[in-house]
Parts: structure tokens; C-alpha cells; sequence
């Protein structure tokens, strides 16, 4: 019962552009962290990109830096990740999840960092498989 839905998934080739969604009942409408998680074959799921619904401010981690972008449409209630110059390595089944009750001293690279550890609910993901 996460609500959320993700797609965009797939198998796709190396190198090109990949936009993953993930819409959800007033998923932006209000202060919650949204992110986007990924776990690859025999790895733990880890935080991807997280943005705040309020204030739009995003975190990346370091192996996505200048390569992926994480937008939200409000209209929508849709969280995006834009996936530019793949890699074999992003290979995983990528999820999105959110808190909608952060606490005050939680920001948008703390639910990147340890999001995947506390956060309870999960839905389905989706794939990406990026192979040549």
C-alpha cells in the first residue's frame, strides 16, 4: 500500500536517456521527501536522488552526479528522474518512496542516506536493465 506507482523502466542500451516516474495521490502537494531508491542483483537497496516537494531542493549521490535529474511536476503529483549517459553499473530495479512527515532536522540527503533503512513501505519498482 505505498500508493505509488512507478514506470519507465526497462531494457535499454548504454549511453542514452531514460525518464522514470512516480506519481502518487498529493505525492508533491505538500513538505514531504520523495526519493528515488535502487537495488541491484545481491546488493542493498541505496538511495538514489531525493527531492523536497516544498522547496525543490534535491540531493544525488556521488555515482549519479551530472548524470541523472530529479524533477516533480505538482500538477501531476509526479516525481521524474532523468537518466542521461547510462551506465551498466545503474542496472537495478529502481523504487521510489516518501516521507511525508519528515522531522525538522531531516533534509533531502538524509532520506537519500539512510531512507532505504527506515522507511517502511515499498511498491512494486521498476526495472532498468542497461545492456548493449
Amino acid at each position: 500500500q505505498s500508493q505509488l506507482v512507478e514506470s519507465g523502466g526497462g531494457l535499454v542500451q548504454p549511453g542514452g536517456s531514460l525518464t522514470l516516474s512516480c506519481s502518487g495521490s498529493d505525492l508533491t502537494s505538500n513538505d514531504y521527501q520523495i526519493g528515488w531508491f535502487r537495488q541491484a542483483p545481491g546488493k542493498e537497496r541505496e538511495g538514489v536522488s531525493c527531492i523536497n516537494s516544498k522547496d525543490g531542493s534535491t540531493f544525488y549521490r556521488d555515482s549519479v552526479k551530472d548524470r541523472f535529474t530529479i524533477t516533480q511536476d505538482k500538477i501531476k503529483n509526479t516525481v521524474y528522474l532523468q537518466m542521461n549517459n547510462r551506465k551498466p553499473e545503474d542496472t537495478a530495479v529502481y523504487y521510489c518512496n516518501v516521507d511525508r512527515t519528515p522531522p525538522d532536522w531531516s533534509t533531502v540527503n538524509t532520506l537519500c542516506r539512510i531512507g532505504s533503512r527506515f522507511l517502511g513501505s515499498w511498491g512494486q519498482g521498476t526495472p532498468v536493465n542497461v545492456s548493449a
